[in-house]
């Protein structure tokens, strides 16, 4: 008997659950339809005059002394790094030549 309880107790609670999710789906779905199509309403319906912003172009103020400051700049960090790179050269070249004698930028012929 217990058995036979406890399974219709089981049944009752788990319909009762299934129940209550079933339908805060339904109802929540319900809501979304709604609110969808009162969006979709709305964007048919919106007028076709809302001016529309500046472009982001237009919006950045133009300076040209702060233009020239970086070019220079970035012209200046070229620069070094240029000479930093030949010093690099030249101290490789002064090694061979030191090392090995003769003509630093001869290459080993085969």
């Amino acid at each position: 008997m217990s058995f036979l309880v406890g399974t219709a107790s089981g049944a009752l609670v788990a319909g009762g659950v299934y129940y209550g999710l079933s339908s805060m789906i339904s109802t929540r779905a319900q809501q979304h339809r709604v609110d969808l199509h009162r969006l979709s309403e709305r964007m048919v319906n919106a007028s076709s005059d809302i001016p529309a912003p500046t472009p982001a172009a237009a919006r950045i103020p133009q300076r040209p002394f702060l233009s020239m400051l970086q070019n220079s700049w970035n012209n200046q960090v070229e620069a070094l790094f240029r000479r930093s790179g030949d010093l690099d050269q030249q101290v490789v070249d002064w090694a061979r030549k030191t090392l090995y004698g003769g003509d630093a930028s001869r290459t080993k012929s085969e």
